[in-house]
């Protein structure tokens, strides 16, 4: 197994079935401290691929929600159609997560998968979608990157 972290980064891209329970394995470089007690967060992207946030992202959520106050209905049905569609689920002690069906409907994941970081998180997407998608150009992600002032 690789380097436990403290905290988790999320970098590269991981090629890895998925088997008849909807289970995938988290790379072992993006495992951390206490993964088989946290919770992630999976959320489906417009893109149709999932998005997998970690325990700490999980509190940045926790604390911009909580300005939604429970009379503002706009607000309420906002959560209510965004984390309806949302799971929570940890990580078992062989590193894997369970994406539910309706998730792996989503992202059009049947067999085969790709993780790919984001940094602060990772996403999940079906194999061939992956594949399909046009990437950006290094020069463009380079200039992204000055304009951060990273």
């Amino acid at each position: 197994m690789g380097v436990v972290r403290e905290k988790s980064i999320y970098v590269g891209e991981y090629d890895h079935s998925v088997d008849g329970k909807g289970r995938i394995t988290v790379p072992s470089k993006w495992r951390f401290k206490g993964d088989d007690r946290e919770v992630y967060l999976v959320m489906p992207n417009p893109g149709s691929y999932l998005t997998v946030y970690p325990p700490r992202m999980i509190e940045r959520f926790e604390e911009s929600i909580s300005d939604i106050g429970m009379a503002d209905e706009d607000g309420q049905d906002l959560l209510m159609d965004l984390f309806a569609k949302s799971d929570s689920i940890g990580c078992d002690k062989q590193g894997r997560i369970i994406l539910s069906e309706g998730l792996r409907a989503h992202a059009g994941i049947k067999k085969e998968a790709i993780l790919v970081g984001n940094f602060t998180s990772f996403s999940i997407w079906c194999s061939e979608r992956y594949r399909g998608r046009k990437p950006r150009d290094l020069r463009s992600l380079h200039k992204t990157i000055q304009s951060l002032k990273v």
